[in-house]
């Protein structure tokens, strides 16, 4: 009987834990916009052989 009460005790902890972390990660923006990293990575790639096309200019000068 015991053994019941523990657990019930130790699955509400659980979930209220489960449930500060999930307030926690809306509050910090983590679920803002799910569709733009990647589209972001894809925009990385071409400034970056840009500024690497650049700095080759620029050194050849």
């Amino acid at each position: 009987m015991y053994t019941t009460f523990y657990l019930i005790g130790i699955g509400l902890f659980v979930g209220v834990a489960a449930w500060f972390l999930f307030i926690w990660a809306v509050k910090s923006g983590q679920f803002d916009d799910p569709e733009a990293p990647k589209y972001r990575m894809l925009d990385d790639d071409d400034v970056t052989a840009k500024t690497a096309q650049a700095a080759k200019r620029e050194g050849k000068k």
